[in-house]
């Protein structure tokens, strides 16, 4: 039953067109009015044109509307954003240049995703760090597949709407993982967090952690603007706190919850180069990826 509801879901996951229930939840949850929607995206196009911050790869209207999404349809708080995105795609090229897509399953189990989006959690990701061995590969290749992960997934008006809310699962975690953990990474993953992509975190949540990540955490919090520091909750190893945030329904067993539909990253990523086409593969050429057969 899992495998037939996973491959009726991969097979929409790819679909970047709009629908009415979209349309819906965009009003209530982005601000966004379908009558004034193209007015608001041209406005947009001219203050990117005037102001000359940045020359992003693309300036169509369903890639300035990611942007819009993000920031509650607020023109100049899209277009600081849009900036910050071009900032940062100029300052770590090395995160997605050359990267081969596919090559990114390697990072298996230490991003999981649920398939169930819903309007209360959005897309649900969960990151479990500890599962990750750093004697296999770099802390870049986390990275990388995290960026490669929220661009995919920011395709799909559906995200871009929702949003997400991400677990961050720090079992596991040893002196070893914190020991790579720089200034450097740490600005890229708080950035791939919505604070330089066009992605809506709903919240944030730290769980299973103890003493040792006192120095994680106070690396990361230099880089998380006062308004994502708000939507991030620490629970310690308290389930019940967390579920006072997350419905147990769209948490895996092992956090008390009853969903079954989770798929790590490295599924994940077969699944999408099993159902892709020649849109999404020209998309993520032009983002500087190797799209291989």
């Amino acid at each position: 039953m899992y495998e037939c509801f996973l491959e009726i879901a991969f097979e929409a996951e790819l679909n970047t067109n709009e629908d009415p229930e979209c349309l819906a939840m965009a009003h209530e949850l982005c601000n966004e009015n379908p009558s004034t929607r193209n007015t608001v995206i041209m406005e947009f196009r001219k203050m990117l044109y005037e102001r000359e911050e940045c020359n992003p790869h693309r300036t169509d209207d369903a890639f300035l509307l990611r942007f819009l999404r993000a920031r509650h349809f607020i023109v100049p708080r899209a277009h600081k954003l849009l900036v910050r995105y071009c900032n940062f795609r100029t300052q770590y090229p090395h995160l997605y240049e050359g990267v081969d897509l596919w090559g990114l399953t390697k990072v298996k189990d230490a991003y999981e995703g649920s398939m169930l989006d819903r309007p209360d959690v959005g897309r649900l990701s969960i990151f479990r760090f500890g599962t990750w061995d750093p004697s296999e590969f770099s802390v870049d290749e986390l990275v990388r597949a995290g960026m490669a992960l929220t661009e995919i997934g920011i395709r799909q008006p559906k995200i871009q709407v929702l949003g997400g809310t991400v677990i961050v699962d720090l079992e596991g975690i040893t002196l070893k993982h914190v020991s790579t953990l720089t200034p450097t990474i740490a600005h890229q993953i708080v950035s791939l967090m919505g604070v330089a992509v066009p992605a809506r975190l709903r919240s944030c949540h730290i769980i299973n952690y103890n003493w040792l990540l006192n120095t994680f955490f106070y690396i990361f919090k230099r880089f998380i603007p006062q308004q994502t520091w708000d939507r991030i909750f620490f629970h310690g190893h308290d389930l019940k706190s967390l579920h006072q945030h997350i419905d147990p329904a769209c948490l895996p067993t092992r956090y008390g919850g009853t969903c079954r539909n989770h798929v790590s990253i490295g599924k994940w990523f077969q699944k999408i180069k099993k159902y892709r086409d020649a849109q999404f593969d020209k998309e993520m050429k032009a983002l500087g990826y190797l799209v291989k057969e």
